[in-house]
């Protein structure tokens, strides 16, 4: 029983998530509110995936599901927000009905985030990661929004409720997404981004994404001032191919691990439906519709929903494969199609030999799955953080494509729009009004505040800002002209509090400017015929590969090759939490595959022990220690965490900061612990490169302890190569 919310301080609900069994138990409190034919369906569909439908049902209860649930939260909301202004602190986390309802808060801002659960399935770590993330999820859609409570609450919770369950049904799905995935994928479950290992063909992708889909794209008048930065190649979760260009911003691995996250809600990956059989022709492949298109896509060429298709997108990915190591076919012949492609919405052509009842059945696939081609590649605004020549800034604004060459396997570009420089303005003069209400709140008196040498720099930068508006906000000038007769002014100057009052009108005029540039007004996105390219010429390059990618994908790294020089070693996940990226032999235990554990019992109990030691781990280097090994039953877990200078020597350990038991979950999409830890420890050793490394094993138990120990660095010797394959 689970339930995730978002709430302003005024008790107002601004999202929720909530489970079947949840609701249930929600209804059945309130049986007056909800028909019994609802409840019907809901006990219907059970968990897992069935919990999507459970909230469609609730878009008809709406307004008495939440009246409901602000009916059951208010009074701990209203509590949390009596306690915060009396005390300047509030309760975390507390347990109800026998420890058995574990309820997890923190406060974002204004917005209160609560987590509750009532089933025993998660800690109150896990409950405090849930919030953080969707927390990251907040602002990678909505920017730099999320720094004034009025308009995020706008945008969170629109006046319409057509749009409402458009903005939640996005953030339900992300949730979803991301707990399926911590669950069963390691990257997830260790927040670090796993590249699928294949250099040649690594390398070949990368050249090919840089000459013929970047350069090519850039170079374009069909661009409309967009620029592609990056692009990249997914595998499933696993990272083929990066490319990026000369003046592009780095993309930090936190929020490669969110991009990856919002492919996945797209196009999930079902291993019943994407492991394909015998290699197809060019022109019976297919593109997945995408799952969630109609959440908040960027308005643009050929970009409309399709929500309406989800149950027509499966159908295209119902093949499978044995469990089998693939080699590809050789490249196509003279009867081959690699050139043919869906794109266009192409009608399907015939090829050789088929017969005339599987052209049959593809053209009623084509029928029905033909309107989804323009819209697969769904454009949408997403916000990360960039470096560039003119500084740090957080939160600017992209436009993701998700083009789906075939099931599991995607291209993503990710472009720039003519307004980055106006993004980089806003955030340099929010930054600088942030600065001065820390000082203004510090208590000064205003003719200290006024000798502070930045505020010059500022009213200079703000100035030319609202000059460059050219009256077109009325609202932001007579704002800023205000704050300039209060801190300014040669008369007797305003209050501290006036002031303050000032600056925070100033900041919300400037995220209203944000929001209207960034959020409101319609986005640019790639014209459809450049995206189509794009895809045709991604799909014809690797379309001798698809099979092995699929296979790959499952099989990335086998324990085979390490059992000789490592024995007793029966699992490990190998970080280099610099570059964000891991390695880990297979621990997939689904129906229609399975790592050389196999499907039984084994492999599930084994999988079960490597989560749990990296629950185990985040908890002991929460507490300052970097090194963990202990006997657990017939085995023995082992974790380590060290740095090194670039050329490879270890450095020496030193202590590392104790953290609070409330504090962000060690990771990287909830904060991205490691980037501080770095930033730390590099404090002394200013003139090298720091980088640092983790390294998780499990060993059978009969392995003496200073054997694992000698493995581990042996191990992690061997591995510290392959780490090495560049993202460029």
């Amino acid at each position: 029983m689970r339930c995730v919310l978002i709430a302003s301080t005024a008790a107002e609900l601004l999202f929720y998530w909530a489970d079947a069994a949840f609701l249930r138990r929600l209804r059945s409190s309130h049986a007056g509110q909800v028909g019994r034919d609802g409840a019907a369906r809901v006990r219907e569909g059970g968990a897992g995936r069935g919990r999507a439908w459970a909230h469609r049902e609730s878009v008809a209860q709406g307004p008495a599901l939440e009246d409901s649930l602000n009916t059951l939260f208010a009074p701990l909301i209203i509590s949390c927000a009596a306690l915060l202004e009396k005390l300047s602190d509030t309760y975390t986390c507390f347990a109800t009905e026998g420890g058995r309802h574990l309820h997890v808060l923190h406060m974002f801002g204004d917005c209160l985030y609560i987590a509750v659960n009532g089933d025993g399935t998660q800690s109150e770590d896990d409950l405090r990661r849930t919030l953080f993330v969707l927390r990251r999820l907040v602002e990678a859609h909505c920017g730099l929004v999320t720094l004034d409570s009025h308009l995020i609450r706008k945008e969170l919770r629109p006046a319409d409720s057509e749009q409402r369950e458009r903005v939640w049904s996005l953030l339900r799905g992300l949730l979803d997404t991301y707990s399926h995935l911590r669950e069963e994928d390691q990257s997830f479950a260790v927040e670090a981004v796993e590249r699928l290992i294949h250099p040649q063909l690594c390398e070949q992708c990368i050249e090919f994404l840089e000459r013929q889909v970047v350069q090519h794209i850039n170079t374009s008048p069909e661009r409309g001032g967009d620029e592609v930065g990056h692009a990249f190649l997914l595998v499933h979760t696993k990272l083929l191919a990066f490319y990026s260009s000369r003046n592009a911003s780095s993309i930090r691995p936190a929020d490669l691990l969110v991009l990856i996250l919002l492919v996945q809600d797209l196009y999930p990956s079902q291993s019943a439906e994407e492991e394909l059989g015998p290699q197809p022709t060019a022109g019976n492949v297919l593109p997945q519709g995408p799952k969630r298109s109609e959440s908040i896509p960027v308005s643009g060429p050929g970009s409309h929903g399709a929500a309406e298709k989800d149950s027509d997108d499966q159908d295209t990915d119902d093949l499978s494969v044995p469990e089998v190591y693939y080699t590809p076919e050789p490249s196509p012949g003279g009867h081959s199609t690699g050139s043919e492609s869906w794109s266009e919405g192409a009608e399907m052509l015939s090829i050789g030999e088929v017969d005339a009842a599987d052209v049959q059945m593809a053209e009623d696939l084509l029928q029905t799955l033909g309107p989804l081609v323009p819209e697969a590649s769904n454009p949408r605004r997403i916000f990360l953080d960039a470096s560039l020549r003119e500084g740090y800034c957080p939160l600017l604004p992209h436009t993701m494509h998700c083009l789906p060459l075939w099931p599991g396997i995607s291209l993503v570009l990710l472009t720039k729009g003519p307004m980055t420089q106006v993004a980089i303005s806003l955030y340099q003069l929010l930054d600088g009004f942030l600065v001065l209400e820390r000082k203004l709140e510090e208590g000064p008196e205003v003719g200290v505040v006024r000798s502070y040498p930045f505020l010059a720099e500022l009213r200079q930068r703000m100035d030319k800002f609202v000059k460059k508006l050219s009256g077109q906000d009325i609202q932001l000038q007579n704002t800023w002209l205000d704050f300039k007769n209060k801190i300014f002014s040669r008369s007797e100057p305003g209050s501290s509090l006036e002031l303050l009052q000032s600056v925070a009108n100033v900041k919300r005029q400037l995220c209203s400017v944000y929001r209207q540039l960034f959020l409101t007004s319609a986005g640019h996105s790639l014209s459809q015929g450049l995206r189509d390219r794009a895809q045709k010429l991604m799909r014809e390059k690797l379309l001798d590969w698809r099979d092995f990618l699929l296979v790959k994908s499952r099989r990335n790294i086998t324990m085979v090759s390490y059992l000789e020089d490592f024995p007793g070693l029966v699992h490990f996940i190998y970080v280099d939490r610099t570059a964000g990226q891991m390695m880990a032999p297979s621990l997939s235990v689904t129906e229609k595959s399975s790592s050389e554990l196999g499907k039984g019992p084994l492999a599930t109990f084994i999988k079960k022990k490597v989560w749990s030691l990296i629950t185990l781990a985040r908890r002991y280097l929460q507490k300052g220690y970097t090194t963990l090994m202990l006997q657990d039953g017939d085995y023995c877990c082992s974790y380590f965490l060290w740095f090194e200078n670039e050329m490879g020597y270890k450095l020496e350990v030193m202590e590392i900061p104790v953290l609070s038991d409330d504090s962000a979950p060690i990771g990287m999409l909830a904060g991205d612990y490691y980037r501080k830890l770095l930033r730390y420890y590099s404090k002394n050793h200013q003139a090298e490169v720091v980088k640092c490394y983790e390294l998780l094993t499990l060993h059978l138990g009969i392995i003496p302890s200073e054997l694992v120990v000698q493995q581990a660095y042996d191990l992690a010797r061997r591995l510290w190569e392959p780490s090495r394959i560049p993202l460029l």
